[in-house]
């Protein structure tokens, strides 16, 4: 595993990180046991960045970190978020109620100081109010947390965030079917000393490969509720793209993998090779997967000639299929 610095907080991070949305149970059942097992894997493979959120599985998400955290012991950067409890959203934001999320977070995590706290994709315009930025920075300086950060749906979001002279990290959408960072947040990130965190790397698992159009997935899974936008923005789910043009773009992608790489590697690869990018969350629901995924830290970056192809694929092929906010 290779390590990069997440922007201005000095967090050595691995750059595969492990996301623990799954852990709530929010893409199906997922046992204590198997829980307990993919965050051993996490370690096994030197993962040190943990993403979560307060309203994973309301509360269980951080919960079972905390419990393992706690039974053992060791260096990890655990990020959590806030502003999506429904106490505050989407219009119900004050301090007292979002130090009260927060003092949820640490309770369940079991710490005294928070590693670091994302704001939670609130609405366009609380952003750029911009008082919750100033409440993260009073609570840092109160020592509820060490760093903080936001985490965004859209370009325009992030642009605005990364000029926050305080700001640590943004986190984003970001892979090979949500190329559009690229040209502008990567540079802006980079250029105000703000890490990157990218989540949804895989598009919801479809870049895997091993999708089919016919897929069937849990009634408490958001692949199922959500393919369309129903529960919350599409973009959460298979990076926008309608599942059945999702999974075709994927069997393209296939064709493109160089020989000796997974779908999944050369995604993953594809983003470590961007040198802005500080980590990337990817989830998994058994540790096997957390295996694979850290493996491809540890790949050659892919050839300038296949960074051409798949962007100019995405242009071509993929951009204009994306619903909702980019």
């Amino acid at each position: 595993m290779h390590y990069r610095t997440l922007g201005k907080s000095g967090y050595r991070v691995s750059e595969i990180g492990l996301g623990c949305w799954q852990l709530g149970n929010d893409f199906g059942p997922v046992s204590d046991e198997t829980a307990d097992a993919v965050l051993a894997a996490a370690d096994s493979q030197g993962i040190t960045f943990w993403d979560t959120a307060d309203v994973y599985g309301g509360g269980l998400s951080e919960t079972r970190i905390g419990r393992h955290v706690a039974a053992y012991p060791g260096e990890r950067i655990v990020a959590t978020k806030v502003g999506r409890d429904g106490s505050v959203y989407p219009d119900g934001y004050t301090k007292d109620k979002v130090r009260s999320c927060l003092e949820g977070s640490l309770q369940r995590l079991g710490v005294e100081v928070l590693d670091l706290v994302q704001l939670h994709c609130v609405p366009a315009d609380v952003l750029h109010a911009g008082d919750l930025l100033s409440w993260l920075e009073e609570f840092r300086d109160a020592g509820l947390l060490r760093e903080f950060g936001v985490s965004v749906e859209t370009v325009d979001e992030a642009l605005f965030a990364v000029e926050h002279p305080a700001l640590t990290s943004i986190q984003i959408i970001f892979n090979l079917v949500r190329q559009d960072a690229i040209d502008a947040v990567l540079p802006a990130a980079a250029a105000n000393d703000v890490g990157v965190i990218v989540r949804l790397p895989l598009a919801s698992g479809v870049l895997s490969g091993k999708m089919t159009a016919s897929q069937q997935f849990a009634a408490s899974d958001h692949r199922n509720f959500n393919r369309d936008g129903a529960a919350f923005n599409v973009g959460e789910t298979f990076s926008g793209l309608p599942f059945e043009r999702a999974v075709a773009i994927a069997d393209d992608l296939v064709t493109m993998t160089p020989a000796g790489l997974t779908p999944a590697q050369m995604a993953l690869r594809w983003i470590l090779d961007q040198p802005a990018v500080s980590t990337i969350i990817a989830g998994a629901t058994r540790p096997q997967q957390v295996v694979e995924n850290a493996s491809s830290s540890d790949l050659a970056p892919l050839p300038a000639e296949l960074h051409r192809r798949l962007a100019d694929y995405y242009a071509s092929d993929v951009r204009h299929h994306i619903r909702g906010p980019v």
